[in-house]
């Protein structure tokens, strides 16, 4: 995983190794050479799509799903197939898959059976792997878990302007709705309660039938909810939700033919970023790696 804050170790130990041929170079090329290797690296977000994942009825099929995990944990780890998931996951660790139950738009079966089996084929044990949403503080798994996998649809909400992977923890508070204040301001806060702090291996944002518009609590109407046959994934959560926030209103210009602001809007997802470091939300540090299917991206 790329540091937002600067080079990782491989690419400084690069650097320095180029370093000792530097006196060779130009002035002009060495000032270049120098501004380059100062340069943070990017946080790489993977967006992964394909006409194929939902069939006529909506309904995500589990082997197309895997496909697209697997193209993406590949591109975020530099590893094929289960190679790239054992960076991240190991058989000793005990795995709680944060999912979302909203009624009108959970996160597809196709998607937590694909999880957990990636998660099994790691050779996690079937007795240290659960998936839950509303009852992970009394989830056994998820009270001694060591590794998390976040995962949710993205959409509009009321309180939070969208539901994101940040929001997704806000089930392992004992107080959920304690969090509803100026918009779900520092819903980033979420993340360091010792339930969660540094557990998270992996982050799934759902994009296969997003929901762009609502208005009131709960609420849902088909008309806002488009086939866009995506994934967005990555090792940082505010990255994720950035790039779901941009094409979610990229959609809402698209279908309104205006600028048509989020009420409340996502602060929350800055937020994460500027105020609780959790991750990157600066679209400029983003690097989006986009797999398969191109047409109507919206990035």
């Amino acid at each position: 995983m790329k540091s937002k804050k600067g080079l990782t170790r491989r690419q400084f130990n690069l650097s320095m190794a180029a370093l000792g041929g530097a006196a060779l170079l130009p002035g002009r090329m060495l000032d270049a050479f120098a501004a380059n290797a100062a340069t943070p690296a990017k946080t790489r977000v993977i967006l992964v799509r394909d006409q194929m994942a939902l069939d006529g009825n909506g309904k995500a099929g589990k082997d197309i799903v895997l496909k697209m995990l697997d193209a993406a944990v590949g591109s975020l780890t530099g590893m094929k197939g289960l190679d790239g998931w054992k960076t991240f996951l190991k058989p000793s660790n005990i795995v709680g898959i944060k999912s979302n139950s909203w009624s009108y738009l959970p996160t597809p079966e196709a998607v937590e059976s694909a999880l957990e089996q990636r998660v099994r084929d790691v050779g996690v044990k079937a007795q240290n792997v659960a998936i839950d949403d509303r009852g992970v503080l009394g989830n056994p798994v998820f009270q001694r878990a060591t590794a998390l996998i976040n995962t949710r649809p993205m959409r509009t909400h009321h309180w939070s302007g969208v539901g994101s992977l940040i929001k997704n923890y806000i089930m392992f508070s004992p107080r959920p709705s304690s969090w509803h204040n100026d918009s779900c301001a520092d819903l980033g806060q979420v993340w360091s309660l010792p339930i969660v702090k540094g557990k998270t291996r992996l982050n799934v944002l759902v994009m296969l039938s997003p929901q762009f518009h609502g208005v009131g609590p709960h609420s849902f109407h088909p008309k806002y909810v488009w086939n866009y046959h995506g994934l967005i994934v990555g090792f940082d959560p505010v990255a994720c939700d950035s790039v779901g926030l941009r094409i979610i209103e990229a959609k809402r210009r698209a279908v309104f033919g205006e600028e048509r602001p989020l009420a409340p809007p996502a602060k929350h997802i800055a937020l994460a970023d500027t105020r609780h470091h959790l991750g990157t939300a600066d679209p400029a540090k983003i690097e989006i790696v986009l797999i398969g299917y191109d047409k109507d991206s919206l990035v």
